[in-house]
């Protein structure tokens, strides 16, 4: 090693460290007397910010390097004779700074907030201690988070035992309003598993009251320093605080633009219009008592009543000539797809008119976006329904009601029975001995069961089963429909299958599976819906000539007519 290359890097390490004694120069570079008084002198001759130490070492005294260097290589003998004079060496060079990252800019959005609070946090505070104080806050935050998670809500912040809570941001669906009202009753069911476990261990329970509204915010950087949150801006997180204010202990208040977007999907009560501290004008409010029957738009919009279906006259002829061909039994499957709010589920509706009229069994199983993890969800929903009588039903009577079931269709109880009571999570009398199967081969035998159910359903008359959604789907309900796509050719049955056009069907085609396609509507179908709405009255002059918008405007209407 060169003379030079030592004065490298002993000035590097001494940036690093700030000082040095001369016996570590003397070690790390493997120096004897006379080196390292060459050294030394040349650090403090060529560089001011060295100063000497007392004897017995070097001090830098000017600006510490920012960044480690990389480790000297292993030292090597000086030459032997007489040192050569150094040279000028240019400082190094240090590598740019990378620039900082641009600021998010603000959104203006629609967003559905959620507000929870805990009832009677301060007594609470009083009677606990506060590591045990703390212990209840993080399974109420864990218990909540949960639940908001799983419907893809944005905890923005955690104000003591408070939630701020965002549904559209930063991911926007077309039901946030409802994935809030279903996060708020599914928080206020989890305080009831949570309380079971805080009574035994701290001797508590906790209530909650949760206000949702809707509206415009912006959604931006807030903080200074390091600290920097995401905030919706407005008046709307405001308004859900207040109408959470309102709340009685573990129920769901909305502001009435929240109610217009859940109403039909859930029971509501009307409690009025109080008055909301710092609001101006008035927000009528809507306790939510509980979801409804109601499974989709359509279901919805039935109530009030339909109007004709537009422009879609091939495709339920088409449905028409399946159904006629599995009345024959000559098993059909129609894979129904388009984009959200084209108008699949109207178009069932017009064919199950049909089917229900002439007496023929129907079935519709949904897959559901806040389940498409949860293993077999529409034939469990389904079950459920089909089972549970009236909502307090005891498991025993909705036991029996599914033996009756499995019996009518002509099902050994000993074999099926146990398998789909374990999918519904009820009691298994002792009259059926428990299976001994593995994890795998029960799935196995439950989708064997649930096939052969359906088809038992077959046999006595025909069946038009649709499955909804399918793009929603778990991956067992795919291998179950595809068992039952096996079956299907030599059967009394209909399958109708709608999906989105991402969905990619995991099954080979077969010559019995019709794709059916939805299109757009044309202008003046588009017209003729229009025309339908407003009872005959004519066009506003904005939707006339040039200025006519494009079908795609209307797509959200057309699952109503």
């Amino acid at each position: 090693m060169t003379f030079e290359e030592i004065l490298d890097q002993a000035i590097a390490m001494l940036q690093r460290r700030g000082r040095l004694t001369y016996s570590t120069l003397k070690r790390q570079f493997q120096l004897d007397d006379a080196a390292l008084d060459d050294l030394t002198e040349q650090l403090l001759y060529a560089h001011p910010q060295v100063v000497e130490d007392a004897g017995r070492g070097v001090v830098w005294t000017g600006e510490t390097a920012g960044a480690p260097t990389a480790p000297p290589p292993p030292a090597q003998p000086l030459p032997s004779g007489p040192l050569r004079a150094p040279q000028a060496v240019p400082p190094p060079q240090a590598a740019p700074l990378p620039a900082p990252a641009p600021p998010r800019e603000a959104e203006r959005r629609q967003l559905t907030v959620l507000f929870c609070d805990v009832v009677g946090s301060t007594a609470l505070s009083a009677q606990l201690d506060p590591e045990d104080l703390r212990e209840v806050m993080r399974a109420y935050q864990r218990t909540c988070a949960e639940v908001i998670e799983g419907f893809d809500g944005y905890i923005a912040q955690y104000l003591g035992d408070g939630l701020l809570v965002y549904f559209g941001y930063p991911q926007a669906h077309e039901d946030d309003a409802q994935r809030a009202v279903r996060a708020g009753l599914g928080m206020v069911e989890a305080m009831g598993t949570l309380n079971t476990q805080l009574a035994q261990e701290q001797g508590v329970r906790l209530a909650v009251r949760l206000g949702i509204h809707t509206g415009l915010v912006v959604v931006g950087e807030m903080g200074g320093g390091s600290r920097q949150e995401q905030l919706a801006l407005g008046e709307t997180p405001n308004v859900a605080a207040r109408i959470q204010g309102l709340a009685a202990p573990d129920t769901v208040l909305v502001s009435t633009a929240t109610y217009r977007l859940i109403a039909g999907f859930f029971a509501c009560q009307d409690l009025g219009t109080p008055t909301l501290k710092g609001v101006t004008e008035p927000v009528p409010v809507y306790q939510i008592l509980g979801e409804s029957a109601a499974q989709s738009r359509l279901d919805v919009a039935a109530a009030t009543g339909l109007t004709p279906l537009v422009g879609r006259e091939a495709e339920v002829t088409l449905l028409r000539e399946r159904w006629a061909q599995s009345t024959e039994r000559l098993g059909q499957v129609v894979l129904l797809s388009g984009e959200a709010g084209i108008g699949k589920s109207r178009l069932v509706h017009v064919l199950t008119e049909r089917v229900v009229a002439k007496g023929a069994l129907r079935l519709t199983l949904r897959c559901s976006p806040y389940h498409t993890n949860s293993a077999f969800y529409p034939v469990i929903d389904h079950l459920q329904r089909l089972t549970q009588g009236h909502r307090d039903e005891p498991p025993e009577a909705r036991l029996a009601i599914l033996e009756q079931a499995l019996q009518t269709a002509g099902l050994p109880l000993g074999e099926t029975v146990p398998l789909l009571a374990a999918l519904l999570s009820l009691p298994v009398p002792e009259q059926y001995p428990p299976l001994p199967l593995s994890p795998q081969r029960q799935k196995q035998r439950t989708q064997e069961a649930l096939v052969a159910w359906l088809l038992a359903e077959t046999v006595q008359q025909p069946v038009l089963a649709v499955w909804e959604d399918l793009h929603w789907a778990d991956p067992s309900t795919l291998e179950l429909l595809g068992l039952l796509l096996d079956q299907v050719p030599t059967t009394r049955l209909l399958l109708v299958l709608t999906c989105r056009p991402e969905f990619q069907p995991p099954w080979a085609p077969r010559s019995y599976v019709t794709p059916l396609a939805l299109s757009r509507l044309t202008r003046h179908q588009v017209e003729a819906m229009v025309v339908g709405v407003t009872g005959g009255r004519p066009c506003p002059p904005r939707w006339c000539g040039r200025s006519w918008p494009k079908p795609t405007a209307f797509r959200s209407l057309s699952k109503s007519w």
